[in-house]
């Protein structure tokens, strides 16, 4: 035992945890997690930590609900609750973007109970602070000199090393938001065939949730201009996974990938020690300087894991990383649109059809077109407006297939509600920005803190 944590032994070791996350398709769970900018309801500007009436303060009042303090160096930088109150974590993204990470749950009924109950909870407790929450993928207006750093240590390293691999790093981390869903797999054969379809169809789910046209007061020119970040972020950890699609897939193969992913840190003992840019790899021969002969623990593996940004990531589960951040509404519809086509076999074999013949390089191609162009992408003759209705499709069969209903007798299916209303008129929540900016607001992106509200 070393600092209270297993000693990797072996490369056995750096598999188990995805053998771990398997699960019986009976036992698959739901996790949903959205973040939303706070802003201040009198002036739109963003929200400090420390200032009076500030992030920690809201934090602090939502403690009356039954969540506790998750701390760092004595300041409230999350929260968590207990598995007999709900459970799940509210935490902190670098510029305060609040964000749930919810409880592992059985079906969207219960995803939407969850999300209800939170809303209530931040509007009543954001409200008395005179605080308000906007659902984009990107702060609309807000400079980059403007936004405020959480006083999390480990950001501060992320903030130092992000620009010596991209240009837009750091607009990924203080100027963007997302929504998320992580679902799980039975084995290495199902979550491979998972693997590979959420990668060659995230740039439907991008173009689809498109809800980030505007940076620093202006149209960008693109629909996803957060998704188009991500292409300029850091390549080392972030995009398609081209070696997913290149011959046999399995768990020794991203481990392999995630081994040479450049760190960010460690943690030892309360504190993060900077080794941003030396590989999991070194640290797994003992050769890292800052931590002399010494080798990683299995807790060292795992929180290295979640500094990988692809557009899909394997832990223990999945998780879906192509969605702007956007309303109540959409994070329910995000989470819907991916059990209906990855926890129904019919749906999930039918999708792996359609995507069996996609290359990398058209995969890689689409990332970029839908970013900037959305819906109205064309690739190779392939309008991607049309197979986002076919995978529609294929996701409402699927939930119609679980067949899990509400109080009211609906089933799981109401919820891709707005995203048939996207398809139907072709106009994703950034093409409504666009036209409103242009034609109904007079350019005056106040508007949007009015009617975006999460």
């Amino acid at each position: 035992m070393k600092n209270n944590f297993i000693e990797i032994q072996s490369k056995e070791d750096l598999i188990k945890p995805f053998q771990d996350g398997e699960k019986k398709p009976s036992d698959f769970k739901i996790g949903t997690e959205h973040e939303k900018f706070v802003f201040h309801l009198n002036t739109h500007k963003p929200v400090s930590f420390s200032e009076k009436k500030g992030i920690e303060n809201l934090l602090i009042a939502l403690k009356k609900y039954g969540w506790e303090s998750i701390l760092e160096d004595g300041k409230t930088i999350g929260l968590t609750r207990d598995k007999s109150l709900g459970g799940g974590t509210i935490t902190l993204e670098p510029a305060g973007q609040l964000e749930l990470s919810g409880a592992p749950l059985s079906n969207i009924h219960e995803t939407f109970n969850e999300l209800d109950e939170h809303r209530d909870q931040i509007s009543k407790e954001g409200s008395n602070l005179g605080l308000g929450f906007l659902g984009a993928g990107l702060t609309p207006d807000w400079s980059f000199d403007e936004m405020p750093i959480m006083p999390k240590s480990r950001y501060q390293i992320m903030k130092n090393y992000m620009p010596k691999k991209g240009n837009l790093g750091l607009d990924m981390m203080f100027r963007s938001t997302t929504i998320q869903v992580n679902l799980d797999y039975s084995s290495e054969n199902d979550m491979v065939k998972k693997l590979k379809v959420s990668l060659a169809l995230q740039p439907i789910a991008t173009a689809l949730f498109a809800n980030s046209p505007f940076l620093d007061g202006n149209l960008t020119g693109y629909k996803s201009f957060r998704s188009h970040i991500w292409t300029d972020t850091d390549p080392d950890r972030t995009g398609m996974l081209p070696f997913v699609f290149d011959g046999e897939m399995s768990y020794e193969k991203y481990v392999d990938y995630a081994l040479k992913v450049p760190m960010y840190f460690i943690y030892r003992d309360g504190n993060y020690l900077d080794v941003s840019g030396l590989s999991f790899e070194s640290f797994l021969n003992g050769n890292l300087e800052q931590l002399p002969n010494e080798k990683p623990s299995l807790t060292d593996w795992e929180n290295h894991l979640t500094t990988i940004f692809p557009e899909v990531r394997l832990k223990s589960f999945l998780e879906m990383r192509g969605a702007d951040g956007g309303s109540f509404e959409n994070v329910c519809a995000l989470s819907s649109f991916w059990v209906g086509l990855l926890y129904n076999s019919d749906s999930l074999n039918s999708s792996f059809e359609l995507i069996k013949n996609f290359n990398i390089n058209q995969l890689q191609e689409l990332r970029v077109e839908v970013a900037k162009n959305g819906l109205n992408s064309i690739i190779n003759n392939i309008n991607i407006r049309d197979i986002a209705k076919e995978v529609l499709n294929l996701s409402r069969e699927g939930l119609k297939a679980r067949n899990i209903l509400n109080e009211n007798g609906d089933n799981e299916e109401i919820y891709l509600d707005p995203l048939k209303k996207i398809l139907s008129s072709g106009n994703s929540s950034s093409d409504d920005l666009i036209q409103k900016f242009s034609n109904n607001w007079d350019k005056n992106l106040v508007n949007m803190y009015k009617e975006y509200t999460f």
